[in-house]
C-alpha cells in the first residue's frame, strides 16, 4: 500500500514532534528556576532595606546632614555604604540567546538478527514479551538524540524464527519502547519472505513509530521518499540513507527494483560492479535537500569476515565525494574499524557487529553501540562529527546468565556487577568472556 507525501511526511516528524514537547517541558523547567532566583534576589534585597531601615532616624526626628557631609543621592531608608553591588542583564531573556554551538549525539547498534534463538528469548506462557532482553541497554539507545539499528528480518507472521525469519509484533515494541527511532531494512532479509513480506514488514515496523530506511513498500513510495529520509534534531537537519550488498543471493522484479537501495549492479551475484549511477541519484536527491549532515548505513562486507574489499573503499570515495559524512558498516556480524577525520569531521565505521543474534560464531558474542558527537556552529551554520564514542555490549546466552534469559548487557556494568558481588550477577565463564571481549573490541576499533 503506498503512502502520499503527506503521510510520509508526517510520519517522519512525529519523532521531532515529540522532541519539541520534551524541549518545551525543558524551557517551562528553566522558566521557573529563573522564576525561583529572582523570587530570591527581591527577598534578600528586602532583607536588606529593612534591615538597614531600622537604624535609620523615623521623620519624626530628622537627620540634617553636617558641613562636613554631603548629601548623596541614596534611596530612602538604604545607607550608602550598605548598598547592595548587583548587576543585572541587559536584557531579562538574555537565557534565550543562541548558544555558539549545538550538539547532539546520535547513536547506532549492529545487527539484529532474526532467529530461532532471539525469538525464544522473548517467549514466555503468555505469549512474547522482549522486555527483558533489552532492559539493560535501554539506558544507552534511549538517551540518544537519535538511536538507528539494522533489523536483519522480516515482522510478517508466524512462524517465527530462523526459517521465515520473521519476528513478533512484540519485538518490535520492545525495541520502540528501548528507544530506537530507526531501523535499516535494506539487508540480505530484505525479500527473503517475497514483495509482500517486505511490504507487511514495512508497515508492521511503521506502526509502532518506528521509522524504516533502505526499502520501499513500491515504487511510487520510493518515489515519494527519494531514496533518504530526513530528520530534524534540535534544528539540526539529518540526511539517513541505506543501501544494502544484496539479499541474500535473491533476486528481484525488474519493475520492484527501485524498492530496495542497491549498492551493486551484480547484486545477487559477485557484487564486484558498484552502481555508482544509483548511488548517486539518491545522494543527488539527498544534496538537493541541503542536510546539515548526511548519514549512510551500510550492509556490506563479507560474514564472519575481517577483510575490507576494493570496492567498499572505492564506495566510501564515492560517497563522501557526494557529501556523506558519516557511513556506518554492519553485516561481518564483527566489530570492525572505526576511522575518525577530525579535521574534515567524517567518520566510518566499517562494522559494528551484532546487537542480538546466536553468538555461536567466534566475535558475535561482543559488539558496539556506536555514539557520534555531531556539533554544529550556529555562526556559521558549520555542521560536523566532533566526536565518537562506543559502548561495548554483551550477548549474554542462557548458561551465562544466573536467571537463564539471553539478553544484551552492557559489558562495564555486568563486570562491575560481578566484581560487587551484585545479586543477579553472571556467570564466572561469562565474566571471563566479558574481560577478553572488551580487550578484542579495543584493538578491533583501531583497527589492530
Amino acid at each position: 500500500m503506498s503512502m502520499d507525501k503527506d503521510e510520509l511526511h508526517q510520519r517522519r516528524q512525529r519523532r521531532e514532534e515529540l522532541r519539541k514537547e520534551r524541549q518545551k517541558q525543558q524551557r517551562m523547567t528553566l522558566l521557573t528556576l529563573i522564576a525561583a532566583v529572582i523570587v530570591v534576589i527581591v527577598a534578600i534585597l528586602l532583607i536588606v532595606v529593612l534591615s538597614t531601615g531600622s537604624d535609620t532616624p523615623t521623620q519624626e526626628e530628622p537627620l540634617l546632614p553636617t558641613e562636613s557631609q554631603e548629601i548623596q543621592d541614596t534611596p530612602l531608608g538604604v545607607a550608602p555604604e550598605t548598598t547592595p553591588n548587583i548587576t543585572f542583564p541587559e536584557e531579562t531573556n538574555s537565557w534565550l540567546h543562541q548558544d555558539p554551538t549545538t550538539v547532539v549525539h546520535i547513536r547506532a547498534a549492529g545487527d539484529l538478527n532474526i532467529t530461532d534463538t532471539v525469538v525464544n528469548a522473548g517467549f514466555t506462557q503468555n505469549g512474547y514479551n522482549f522486555t527483558t532482553a533489552f532492559q539493560d541497554i535501554l539506558p544507552v539507545l534511549a538517551d540518544a538524540d537519535l538511536t538507528l539499528m539494522n533489523f536483519e528480518g522480516n515482522v510478517c507472521g508466524a512462524p517465527f524464527g530462523t526459517q521465515s525469519a520473521s519476528a513478533p509484533m512484540e519485538l518490535l515494541y520492545a525495541l520502540r519502547n528501548a528507544g530506537v527511532d530507526i531501523l535499516q531494512t535494506a539487508n540480505s532479509f530484505t525479500v527473503h519472505n517475497g514483495l509482500t513480506g517486505m511490504q507487511t514488514t514495512l508497515n508492521n515496523i511503521r506502526s509502532v513509530g518506528i521509522e524504516t530506511t533502505g526499502s520501499y513498500a513500491n515504487s511510487q513510495e520510493y518515489q515519494d521518499a527519494q531514496g533518504f529520509i530526513m530528520c530534524e534534531i534540535q534544528g539540526i537537519r539529518v540526511a539517513i540513507v541505506a543501501f544494502t550488498k544484496g539479499m541474500g543471493s535473491r533476486g528481484i522484479p525488474a519493475t520492484s527494483e527501485e524498492c530496495v537501495n542497491l549498492l551493486y549492479e551484480d547484486f545477487a551475484t559477485t557484487y564486484q560492479k558498484i552502481d555508482r549511477d544509483r548511488i548517486s541519484d539518491i545522494l543527488d536527491n539527498v544534496n538537493a535537500e541541503d542536510p546539515d549532515l548526511t548519514i549512510a548505513l551500510l550492509h556490506w562486507g563479507s560474514e564472519f569476515n575481517d577483510n575490507i574489499h576494493a570496492t567498499q573503499e572505492s564506495i566510501i570515495k564515492l560517497m563522501q565525494g557526494e557529501g556523506v559524512d558519516v557511513i556506518i558498516g554492519t553485516h561481518p556480524h564483527r566489530v570492525q574499524k572505526v576511522d575518525f577525520n577530525q579535521e574534515k569531521g567524517t567518520l566510518v565505521a566499517y562494522s559494528l557487529g551484532d546487537f542480538f543474534g546466536d553468538a555461536k560464531e567466534s566475535g558475535t558474542n561482543y559488539s558496539i553501540i556506536l555514539d557520534l558527537e555531531i556539533t554544529r556552529y550556529n555562526d556559521t551554520g558549520n555542521t560536523k562529527v566532533t566526536g565518537f564514542d562506543y559502548i561495548p555490549i554483551y550477548t549474554l546466552k542462557e548458561n551465562e546468565a544466573c536467571d537463564g534469559q539471553r539478553r544484551v548487557v552492557r559489558i562495564n556494568e555486568a563486570i562491575w556487577g560481578y566484581d560487587t558481588n551484585f545479586v543477579d550477577r553472571i556467570t564466572k565463564e561469562a565474566y571471563d568472556s566479558m574481560k577478553y571481549s572488551l580487550e578484542r573490541i579495543e584493538a578491533r576499533v583501531a583497527g589492530k
